[in-house]
């Protein structure tokens, strides 16, 4: 399941996942979210906290994920991903050098710092 978060500025689109995460995840929560913040900012900025509870994700989110970043690729202007799950650690690290934009990665315990980092000029 993915959440919005509220409490960002109009230009970062934020998200918390748990659970499993699905392609309807993505096509009720995030895909609006992103779309409208675009509308709204030439470049945006994506916080996304992969929370303790967090399962696994379908084959065809991720799809959705890939399809949603690189239909916009020039306009992410700062990515952070929060989030102690080895595999996608190492999958951002593998695949981040493609992302036109700012990229980290924090752990769980540096939520805060990513907080800040996401939103700092």
């Amino acid at each position: 399941m993915i959440k919005a978060l509220p409490e960002f500025p109009d230009n970062v689109v934020a998200f918390v996942c748990t659970g499993r995460v699905s392609r309807q995840d993505y096509e009720t929560v995030i895909i609006p979210v992103v779309e409208q913040a675009l509308k709204d900012h030439a470049k945006v900025r994506l916080y996304y906290e992969i929370g303790a509870e967090f399962e696994e994700v379908e084959p065809a989110a991720i799809w959705q994920d890939f399809k949603i970043g690189m239909q916009h690729v020039t306009r992410w202007e700062r990515i952070a991903v929060v989030t102690d799950v080895a595999w996608i650690k190492h999958s951002i690290q593998m695949f981040g050098f493609i992302m036109p934009g700012e990229l980290s990665v924090f752990s769980r315990s540096d939520a805060a710092k990513a907080r800040a980092w996401i939103v700092a000029p």
